[in-house]
């Protein structure tokens, strides 16, 4: 059975959960310790970042976006829409963006206190002109493009979830990004979300065997 290392609360593991989970792909699930990380990880992955997946073939894909398209390779239905090119365009320019932008001002701004001369209100305007430029691109729906949920969504709202986060208040009070509020909200109150939120304890070389998705 593949092999898959996580943290619950990481986006990058996220995501890759949610492929996981839509693509009805049951693994053992190993969650780890950010502060103490397991060399049975470090050993498949030296770079010590979640999530990490050990193909039952032996081998090892170790970063999250090469998990979804690896889950979407096994399992063609794992969503039910047909994007056109131009919405097959939009999600790699924003899941590019997200990853190369949004999640450095979303880190300067959450985590400030861990930055040298950091100011923390200039990274969360910087988060919200990205969402804002996005806002006019989200469809009238449930998810991004449809109410069928997208590549697009599993791979970006673990980023604007942990922007609210940061100060909820703030984000739900916030005039600029409705349509986003919305979208955002449609993921937090889901399904898909509290399944991929499962407690687990954390792993070690003794523990017992557990799986993920659990309901499969």
């Amino acid at each position: 059975m593949h092999v898959l290392y996580s943290f619950k609360r990481c986006p990058y593991a996220m995501r890759a959960r949610m492929a996981l989970y839509l693509s009805k792909i049951k693994v053992e699930h190993r969650e780890v310790s950010l502060k103490n990380k397991p060399k049975a990880m470090l050993e498949l992955s030296p770079k010590g970042t979640v999530p990490v997946l050990l193909l039952n073939d032996g081998r090892v894909i170790d970063e999250s976006m090469d998990i979804v398209n690896w889950c979407l390779e096994q399992n063609i239905h794992t969503f039910t829409d047909e994007l056109t090119d131009e919405q097959k365009s939009i999600t790699e320019n924003e899941i590019k963006l997200f990853d190369e932008k949004f999640k450095y001002h979303l880190d300067r701004y959450k985590y400030a206190t861990r930055y040298k001369d950091i100011d923390e209100v200039a990274h969360r305007d910087a988060c919200i002109e990205i969402l804002k430029s996005i806002e006019n691109k989200i469809y009238n729906s449930k998810w991004f493009f449809s109410n069928h949920i997208n590549k697009i969504d599993i791979c970006i709202l673990p980023f604007i979830r942990q922007f609210r986060i940061a100060n909820t208040s703030w984000f739900d009070l916030n005039t600029e990004i409705p349509k986003t509020q919305k979208w955002l909200g449609n993921f937090l109150v889901s399904t898909l979300l509290s399944e991929i939120m499962a407690n687990y304890d954390i792993w070690e070389k003794d523990s017992a065997v557990n799986f993920f998705p659990k309901d499969l």
